[in-house]
């Protein structure tokens, strides 16, 4: 099945009214440059208004993306805001780090700033989409009197275990990526156009206070005072506005989806479908889901009181997936919609499996160790760590490489199909030969042709098997035991196919390798595999469907160079055993059409390890981003950035160049070593 496209909406039941560019002033002197959309009378009959907060460019970065959304919610009766946050955009100010307290207390501003507008009622909705998810929730736990509901899509409440930076305690690859993307993206220069001639100093101002922020986030390699701030998790009761919280099972932050539900004393819905990491009019795989249809609903019920049913539906609707061959990109997920009342749900079977030596079985067997010591690249069937939702290769292949290099057990085959809903658990007792190691573990759905296709997977940082505060070394050889949560999944197991689990000590490239290799012992019989079990109930199929996908019209845009699709590849150089795994993208040179700015972007990642020697892990990544407007601007930024290590430091070396009309105006190289913390 081909991917489906959102329907373009034309008219509306509201005449609409852009301003394409208007500054928001703060107490301390800065400027946020805010794009919206309202109502063409809203002067006269004033109108709720709804937030979208972040630092991506109203100008070119989220352009398009915006106009999908934002005069959606207009042409149904709301002020709909897309604010570029201080020091992005054409903002003023310095963007010096995500999620912190100066972000919060400019938004208190900005929401305070748009209740008192003549065009709107006083009541504001916030929302938005990984950054824009994270900072609603962050903003709503502050309280802004004028603030009533917010919709949070592919968000944690928890900064440090459950994002980008360390997943189970371990060093995500993801982590200098992203630092990596927001060090080209905060060298950005605002447009001319719209700030006059003092873009050059703004650009200047960022390019004097950009560094890398993986340096910082290498800084704080267990979850402290660092990664407490902005995670929600820390007191649920902090937020009293209505939630809705919006997940993907092909996106990386499903798991905070439940426990918002479970955590939140504030009325609170939650969805999960099969999407990646974009929203739900514009996401694979497919089915879609009409987010724009979806979010009018909540905001006519919460900003505007119509009774329109929608808390009266089950609290929590998920995607139930089937089983699929496995594939790098998947345009549908076959399934269903089922639902729970709430969160937990009582009517979850936790079911237990031992790990025998002959395999996954309900019934314990013999009490043998069993022992595997994988190499660091057991993880090369993960491809990213999170689906971009865009058709890109970034799903889980075949397992079955990654499978030969871990210690599997395998169910018999299953006589019904089996649904399971939830986090599965993996339960080990274990000795380990070395002070420090990780656990990779991974659910897969085996088919009668032997495919392998992973399922769910967690990872465990041993040295945080007491918790993520305070690591402590293992004594080798000593028993342990552990439990691995692997990460919320809803799916259908078909007649016939087995269920497998594989355990690993390694998770290249998804993670950076333990100092050395290890040797895991499993003990069978005592070690086991928890499983949330759901049977299929009336109730899902009596659910409304949900809205199919709309949007509003884009403005046109004309490509003047061809993007190159993005590619992931993998090779081994057979003389000297390196394994490169290199991931390469180029946006192409885009020019919007109604106001000629021009806008580039090229990135290149190389992960690279020599075989049998974790400490030869390296991350290469480059990039270039270009802006300009023929006959006022031509701009240019190259990038870099290397992550290495040696049994005690990561060492990090960056550079950043900038130029204009080619002439190099800025220069500046980062060499930092620092401590690695039982990671």
């Amino acid at each position: 099945m081909t991917t489906e496209r959102a329907t373009v909406v034309e008219t509306f039941p509201c005449e609409i009214r852009e301003v394409e560019c208007e500054f928001i002033p703060l107490a301390d002197g800065a400027r946020l440059s805010v794009r919206y959309w309202l109502p063409r009378d809203a002067l006269e009959h004033p109108v709720p208004a709804i937030l979208e907060y972040i630092p991506y460019c109203t100008r070119d970065g989220t352009a398009g993306r915006d106009e999908a959304m934002h005069p959606f919610f207009a042409g149904h009766g709301y002020a709909s805001l897309r604010v570029d946050m201080r020091g992005s955009g054409e903002s003023t100010g310095l963007l010096l780090d995500e999620y912190l307290k100066q972000e919060q207390d400019d938004a208190l501003e900005v929401i305070a700033w748009i209740a008192a507008q003549p065009w709107c009622d006083g009541r504001v909705g916030m929302f938005g989409k990984s950054w824009g998810g994270f900072n609603s929730l962050q903003v709503a736990a502050r309280r802004p009197p004028a603030l009533r509901c917010i919709i949070a899509v592919y968000f944690t409440d928890d900064r440090y275990a459950d994002d980008i930076h360390y997943m189970g305690g371990c060093l995500l690859n993801a982590n200098p990526d992203w630092s990596f993307t927001m060090f080209g993206h905060n060298a950005r220069p605002p447009d001319p156009a719209l700030v006059g001639d003092a873009w050059r100093d703004m650009w200047l101002e960022r390019l004097e206070a950009n560094r890398p922020w993986i340096i910082d986030w290498l800084r704080h390699q267990t979850r402290d005072e660092f990664w407490k701030h902005g995670s929600v998790c820390e007191n649920y009761a902090d937020i009293e506005v209505p939630v809705y919280a919006m997940g993907g099972w092909a996106d990386a932050y499903s798991n905070p989806v439940p426990r918002l539900l479970a955590g939140l004393s504030s009325p609170c819905k939650a969805i999960i479908g099969p999407w990646g990491h974009q929203y739900m009019h514009q996401a694979a795989p497919g089915p879609m889901m009409g987010y724009p249809d979806e979010a009018l609903r909540w905001w006519d019920h919460w900003l505007k009181d119509v009774d329109n049913g929608i808390m009266d539906e089950p609290a929590y609707r998920v995607w139930m997936q089937e089983s699929v061959p496995p594939r790098s990109h998947h345009p549908f997920r076959p399934g269903r919609w089922i639902c729970e009342a709430g969160w937990p749900s009582e009517r979850i079977e936790q079911r237990r499996y031992a790990l025998n030596p002959d395999g996954l079985d309900p019934q314990p067997g013999p009490s043998v160790t069993l022992s595997v010591r994988s190499p660091a690249e057991a993880g090369l069937c993960a491809t990213a760590w999170s689906s971009h939702g865009a058709g890109d290769p970034t799903e889980p292949p075949d397992q079955l490489t990654d499978d030969a290099r871990s210690l599997c057990f395998d169910s018999a085959p299953l006589e019904e199909a089996l649904e399971i809903f939830g986090a599965p658990v993996l339960t080990l007792k274990m000795t380990l030969d070395q002070p420090q190691g990780l656990l990779h573990v991974r659910l897969c759905d085996l088919a009668p042709d032997d495919s392998s296709c992973r399922v769910t997977y967690g990872l465990l940082n041993l040295t945080h098997r007491e918790g993520h505060e305070s690591p402590r070394d293992l004594e080798p050889g000593r028993v342990y035991t552990v439990s691995v949560a692997m990460n919320d999944i809803a799916h259908r197991f078909l007649p016939g196919h087995r269920l497998r689990v594989a355990v690993a000590t390694g998770c290249w490239p998804l993670v950076w390798p333990s100092p050395t290799l290890t040797t895991l012992g499993v003990t069978t019989g005592e070690s086991h595999l928890g499983l949330p079990v759901r049977r299929p109930r009336p109730e899902d199929e009596r659910l409304a469907p949900v809205p199919p996908p709309r949007m509003s019209a884009t403005h046109p845009t004309t490509l003047l160079e061809p993007e190159v699709p993005h590619r992931i590849t993998q090779e081994r150089d057979v003389g000297t055993g390196v394994l490169t795994v290199r991931d390469t993208d180029y946006s192409g040179r885009v020019r919007f059409d109604r106001h000629g700015w021009e806008f580039a972007k090229r990135t290149t990642c190389e992960r690279s390890l020599l075989a049998g020697d974790p400490l030869s892990a390296r991350t290469v990544l480059t990039g270039e981003n270009r802006f300009a407007r023929p006959g006022q601007i031509d701009t240019r930024i190259a990038v870099s950035c290397e992550l290495s290590c040696d049994a005690t430091h990561f060492r990090i070396h960056a550079r950043l160049d900038a130029f204009e009309s080619e002439e190099k105006v800025f220069s500046r190289e980062w060499d930092e070593s620092i401590p690695r913390n039982g990671v």
